[in-house]
């Protein structure tokens, strides 16, 4: 019997995270891999950043920081809602945290009772449904594919929605599959959500200035669902900052002030040298992300295009983040006489193990006929990783 706690045991490990651990081990057994796993820029934080920090440490700012965040930057988080996001935040509806994950998780569990409903739109990023498990909520499920864009309807969302209802949340830019929805399709699913009182959105919007459409559009625009929205963002995919640990919600007072008591009793606040850091990031200006984002753009469309080559592959444009999620299905069942493909696990394992290039399952996404790459590496290496793909692929019958 085993001696760990329910919770635990119950918990999936992340399997983006599994998968990038696997690939490092293999790394240093001698194997040549190359890693489309992981979801981090490869560009390096940039350098006033950098500065601001250092400068921050040799001043001796190492103390205890509030839990929601220290005063400045709450202000610039609130600066950066009403200059890029025309939305207004006020300091105390701000709770800054160590990374966009424990932001959502801190709403999860301050929102989510046993039993109630979260309703996830598929393909999602791989915590949402471990935090709904942890909070005992029920995860409610509504499919997309690579046919739809990977976007849901009002319809398929009214569907979803029950008297158990309590959440619904989503990624645009959305990890995994790079869809972005327009002003207009966010609007017709908050009229949806208007109608079921007391259904709250977590909008995660980490990506938002790895965005190819446009300009970036968040659902808490439209004031008749607003009270219900909890932005949450950060500073880690768009300021290539993701070892620095730092997200950050806007939401409804009452929200923030759980979500302050919840970290209060987990992290406290944040470290404080990230936060200074963070701080010069949001007043830093568009310049680097947007450097940034014209070479993703560049590379997702070198990676489309090459996965297009490739036949029996069904791949949508993502129009942002930095991953394609391609249908595979076409190759469940084909075998190359030694291993035969049953499902998108079994396909990301042979080409790690055949083609040396390291995916991750969409089943961990929660749509097993796809697997998603990221493009956050270099020309170089895309290329010949889609090159190896290719021919293992070709081995397939």
């Amino acid at each position: 019997m085993s001696k760990l706690a329910d919770r635990i045991t119950h918990l999936s490990e992340s399997q983006t995270i599994a998968m990038a651990k696997l690939s490092r081990e293999l790394q240093e057994q001698g194997h040549d891999i190359i890693s489309l796993s992981l979801g981090e820029p490869d560009f390096i934080t940039p350098e006033d950043i950098r500065e601001s920090a250092k400068k921050a440490i040799d001043a001796g700012f190492t103390k205890y920081s509030p839990i929601a965040g220290f005063a400045d930057l709450r202000q610039a988080v609130s600066a950066k809602f009403k200059n890029e996001n025309d939305l207004d935040y006020a300091a105390d509806q701000i709770v800054v945290s160590t990374g966009a994950k424990q932001s959502i998780a801190n709403a999860v569990l301050s929102l989510v009772n046993p039993g109630d409903e979260v309703i996830v739109p598929s393909p999602y990023w791989v915590s949402y449904t471990q935090m709904i498990k942890l909070a005992e909520g029920v995860s409610v499920f509504i499919p997309s594919t690579v046919d739809t864009d990977y976007k849901i309807t009002p319809d398929q969302l009214r569907k979803a929605i029950t008297p158990k209802s309590k959440m619904i949340i989503f990624s645009s830019p959305c990890n995994p599959s790079g869809t972005v929805y327009t002003k207009a399709e966010l609007e017709a699913l908050a009229k949806v959500i208007a109608e079921k009182e007391d259904l709250y959105v977590i909008s995660d919007e980490i990506y938002e200035h790895i965005n190819f459409y446009g300009k970036h559009e968040s659902i808490a625009q439209f004031d008749f669902i607003k009270d219900r929205v909890i932005i949450v963002n950060g500073v880690s995919k768009g300021y290539a900052m993701t070892g620095w640990r730092i997200g950050y919600i806007g939401a409804p007072k009452w929200i923030a002030a759980a979500c302050d008591k919840m970290q209060g009793q987990f992290t406290s606040g944040t470290s404080s040298i990230s936060q200074k850091a963070a701080t010069a990031a949001l007043y830093s200006g568009t310049g680097f992300y947007d450097k940034m984002r014209e070479t993703y753009k560049r590379r997702r469309d070198l990676v489309v295009g090459l996965l297009k080559e490739i036949p029996g592959l069904k791949v949508n444009v993502p129009m942002g983040a930095f991953y394609v999620f391609p249908d595979v299905s076409a190759y469940f069942g084909k075998s190359d006489g030694k291993t035969t493909i049953s499902n998108a696990t079994g396909l990301c394992m042979y080409l790690l193990s055949d083609a040396n290039v390291s995916m991750v399952t969409g089943e961990a996404f929660g749509d097993g006929n796809c697997v998603r790459l990221s493009y956050a590496t270099s020309d170089e290496l895309l290329v010949e990783a889609i090159k190896r793909i290719k021919a293992s692929l070709a081995k397939l019958h």
